[in-house]
């Protein structure tokens, strides 16, 4: 059990001790030092803040600490309750908030919680801010409202609705071509708040839907981070009902992930290529995903005539990047898409009305849309952490070793070979070093993962 303290947010498990976990008293400490430094930074006399969760168990419990700790603070909320990652990030401006809280794991277990904190346009905070709340949280700088001075809490569940109408509103949504295929998918929502959203956006489409694991009661029905070992359920369902494809999401909502018609991954990886390849063929442009993604995007960029360029993996990263670059359309090889004309957030709802756009516009099979695009095979690995382990040093001794291979650094180490590459980092919301392989087969992308292993392994035990 752990709690781990980064620019993502706080996150960690339910219960045990203090500062060791993500108890009530870590809840309130964190959720303090975020209203302090919203004041400090805003400078005003009335402060707003949505909140809102995911359907973990502990989600309730948490926000409640996290809401009740802000109006502590005479800062006023605005609670959309059970919601999703990129509906809170579209409620931030929405009501001209100061900021947001968003109570989520992300793909990571039940045990599992987080405070993803927003700023006042609904994006995530860089590594300055985030390490000035640290900073607070481990200070005693701390003051709180008097009587007279406390704030309120609003409920409003209407965001779910709102967000899909800025949906559907998107130029490059084509709604009544959508309508006319008359699709039917299955949608996996790992009993989160995908299962509200997902279903909701995609019957206003004109979408036959089918639901399984769509009831938001934090009971997650397998691991939830959305990779084929983990989708039987969906595969199943899809050649049982014979649908068009199927859809699963993270239990927050902002990684999106298809399966075809017959029941095999469309590829995560893919799903941002396919999102790309469309919003490319109506606003040529430039795209960004962190150095972790596939090579597909940028083979698919360059067909448009753009350019691609590789950030840092994090959402914050890419965001940076794209706002230089000017993209219209970025985001991470886990499935999760950006799209500027909605907002900077990786947002599974966008992505989906994408992809139908996009399947409307090919009249293809998803199968068949699949082998448009360059095949590049990825293989995703990771060793634990132990507390006597050095990992700078153990990265370094592979810098070195492939000194003279096309070496970035700004995140680890990344090796471009001819026809494949290995990035190895260590993870910002586990204790973990993350291996990311990819070549032109699956087994040579395991390969090149498990050679990179027991280099790693022989470094550490130097």
């Amino acid at each position: 059990m752990t709690l781990i303290k980064s620019i993502s947010g706080i996150r960690g498990t339910i219960g045990g001790q203090v500062g060791e976990n993500l108890t009530p008293i870590d809840a309130v400490k964190f959720a303090s030092a975020y209203g302090v430094w919203l004041k400090q930074q805003r400078q005003k006399d009335q402060y707003k803040v949505v909140v809102g969760r995911d359907a973990r168990i502990s989600g309730k419990m948490i926000q409640n600490l996290v809401m009740n700790t802000l109006i502590g603070l005479g800062i006023d909320v605005i609670d959309v309750g059970l919601s999703t990652t990129p509906t809170v990030e579209v409620a931030v401006p929405m009501e001209r908030a100061d900021g947001g809280i968003i109570l989520t794991a992300s793909h990571n277990p039940k045990q599992w919680n987080a405070l993803k904190l927003l700023n006042a346009q609904g994006e995530f905070l860089d590594a300055v801010e985030g390490g000035k709340i640290l900073d607070i949280a481990e200070g005693d700088t701390m003051n709180f409202a008097d009587v007279d001075s406390l704030g309120k809490i609003t409920k409003n569940k209407a965001y779910i609705d709102l967000h899909i109408i800025e949906v559907l509103d998107l130029d490059v949504v084509t709604v009544k071509a959508i309508e006319e295929e008359r699709f039917k998918v299955v949608v996996d929502g790992v009993n989160s708040t995908g299962g509200i959203a997902i279903p909701l956006l995609l019957e206003r489409l004109g979408v036959d839907v089918v639901k399984i694991h769509c009831e938001p009661n934090g009971h997650f029905p397998h691991n939830p981070e959305p990779l084929k070992e983990h989708l039987t359920d969906l595969s199943d369902a899809v050649k049982k009902h014979n649908a068009d494809f199927g859809i699963v999401v993270d239990p927050d909502v902002d990684r999106l992930a298809f399966m075809d018609e017959n029941g095999d991954m469309f590829g995560e990886e893919y799903t941002l290529v396919a999102c790309a390849d469309y919003v490319l063929s109506k606003t040529p442009g430039n795209t960004v995903s962190n150095m972790s993604s596939t090579r597909a995007l940028r083979d698919v960029t360059e067909k448009h005539g753009g350019m691609y360029e590789a950030s840092a993996v994090g959402e914050v990263n890419v965001v940076k990047l794209m706002k230089k670059n000017k993209v219209v359309i970025g985001g991470e090889g886990n499935g999760g898409i950006i799209y500027p004309e909605a907002h900077y957030g990786r947002d599974a709802l966008v992505g989906v009305a994408l992809f139908l756009s996009l399947l409307a516009d090919k009249k293809m099979k998803v199968s068949e849309l699949r082998k448009t695009y360059p095949s590049y095979y990825m293989g995703k690995k990771k060793i634990e952490l132990t507390p006597d382990l050095d990992v700078d040093a153990i990265l370094k001794g592979i810098e070195a070793r492939y000194q003279n291979e096309e070496l970035t650094t700004i995140d680890g180490v990344k090796i471009d070979f001819s026809d494949s590459w290995v990035h190895l980092r260590k993870s910002n919301t586990e204790p973990i070093i993350r291996i990311y392989t990819e070549a032109r087969s699956q087994d040579e992308a395991d390969a090149l993962g498990n050679r990179f292993i027991k280099e790693l392994e022989a470094l550490a035990e130097a």
